[in-house]
């Protein structure tokens, strides 16, 4: 077995991290393993340390780690064929995920195209938000979203991400420009009548009368914008974009890669709609992060039939998209699994009660004179500092207290896993308070 000091080495001297840098490497932890909630790794003296995953693994585990069911559904499959390309073949685990995917969105999205990742769908939705309207002889080259969102870290993503402040800030004047109305104004429950909310109506109604000719989509995160800031909204914000796409023959993307699975509470973020009686069903859906349950790379995109057809019936004759791993059988037997998981566990009530307790548990960060706001929705819990986060400082804090977490920004948030229990949620939440004051005061 490899000694760890030289994996850590190594990894020093030659890997590259997230957003890092090789003049300044990063220090990470280095895991052993990991089973149900826990990661078992070394801390900064060398000693093995169990602590309990508050993120996921970037929003992906919702199930936890070594799950039995995720396991015999890998092995499995690995009996038959653990890949096969998708072009002018199929496989039953590819057929078997896109009926229940079909089966748990909403009725009009009847198609489905896999992707690798995340990233890869949002690109293959607005390809084909771009093939359906030159299939009908209109030129519309632009999109139109909110500023605060994220997307991903490809080009087609990064360019409907916010350009100014956002992640990708960096890329401006290379990236294509498309068009952003402010960020709509913060609460789950911000009213159609708040002052707030009439004066972001108007300055977006406007600015997409201005440029409606040319918009293809809209795009949007529904109800929580993820890496952008963690940023909860209106539904009804929401349903402004949708009639605005409506009114203007534009499409409307949702981007669910984060929000899907019961995430903020139901199945969809869209369907917090239902709340004030709206319709929030997109023409174009993308999934991906929860959809294998953390065990492979996969996302999906769902389109309507009319998408699909109006696509197909273009010059190019198709989608003009084919990733190598597209509909890995591996990965989509495993997402089947994991979506009997969800259904079998009742996510929706398991979501609701760890909303209970992540309100509860971090309330009293409130009381920190470093905090500047505390905000929760369904498995998703938010504490927002004054000022930026001393990153290596409060995970190694929340480490010592036996909770892993990845703070960003001025951010300091959780999304466990949905199989987090009630004193391993308590334990998280007074982990991630106490780090935060043990650091910021």
């Amino acid at each position: 077995m490899t000694d760890p000091f030289d994996v850590l080495a190594f990894d020093r001297a030659h890997l590259w991290h997230p957003y890092g840098s090789a003049l300044t490497p990063s220090d990470p932890y280095l895991v052993e393993s990991a089973r149900g909630i826990r990661i078992r790794l070394r801390d900064r003296d060398g000693e093995p340390r169990e602590v309990i995953d508050a993120m996921s693994s970037w929003w992906c585990a919702i199930h936890g780690y070594a799950v039995p069911q995720l396991d015999e559904a890998a092995r499995s499959q690995l009996d038959r064929v653990s890949h096969v390309m998708f072009g002018g073949l199929t496989h039953e685990p590819a057929a078997e995920l896109g009926r229940r995917l079909i089966d748990l969105t909403p009725e009009p999205l009847q198609h489905v195209f896999f992707a690798d990742s995340g990233s890869v769908s949002v690109e293959v939705a607005m390809k084909m938000a771009l093939q359906l309207h030159l299939a009908a002889g209109e030129r519309r080259t632009r999109f139109f979203t909110v500023r605060g969102g994220y997307h991903g870290d490809t080009f087609s993503p990064m360019s409907v991400t916010d350009p100014e402040g956002g992640m990708h800030s960096l890329f401006r004047g290379v990236l294509p420009e498309h068009v952003f109305a402010p960020r709509p104004p913060a609460g789950i429950d911000c009213a159609a009548d708040s002052p707030a909310m009439i004066k972001w109506e108007r300055a977006t109604r406007e600015l997409y009368a201005a440029h409606a000719g040319e918009i293809a989509a809209v795009i949007v995160e529904p109800v929580l914008q993820g890496a952008g800031g963690m940023h909860i909204w209106s539904p009804y914000a929401v349903s402004v974009l949708h009639s605005l796409a409506r009114e203007h023959g534009a499409l409307v993307i949702h981007d669910e890669i984060a929000t899907g699975f019961h995430r903020t509470g139901p199945l969809w973020a869209a369907c917090h709609g239902a709340a004030i009686g709206a319709d929030l069903t997109p023409d174009i859906l993308c999934v991906g992060k929860a959809l294998t349950g953390g065990y492979l790379t996969l996302a999906a995109v769902l389109c309507t039939r009319d998408v699909a057809v109006g696509v197909s019936r273009g010059e190019a004759g198709g989608l003009m998209h084919g990733p190598t791993f597209m509909a890995n059988p591996l990965a989509c037997a495993i997402a089947s699994a994991s979506l009997d998981l969800l259904r079998d566990s009742d996510a929706g009530a398991g979501v609701a009660r760890i909303n209970t307790g992540l309100t509860e548990g971090l309330a009293a960060a409130r009381a920190l004179d470093s905090v500047l706001d505390v905000r929760t929705l369904g498995a998703v819990g938010v504490i927002q500092l004054r000022e930026p986060v001393r990153v290596a400082a409060v995970t190694a804090a929340a480490i010592e207290r036996g909770v892993w977490v990845r703070p960003f920004r001025d951010l300091v948030y959780t999304m466990p896993p949905y199989v987090t229990g009630d004193d391993d949620l308590a334990t998280l939440t007074s982990g991630l308070v106490d780090a935060v004051a043990a650091v910021h005061g």
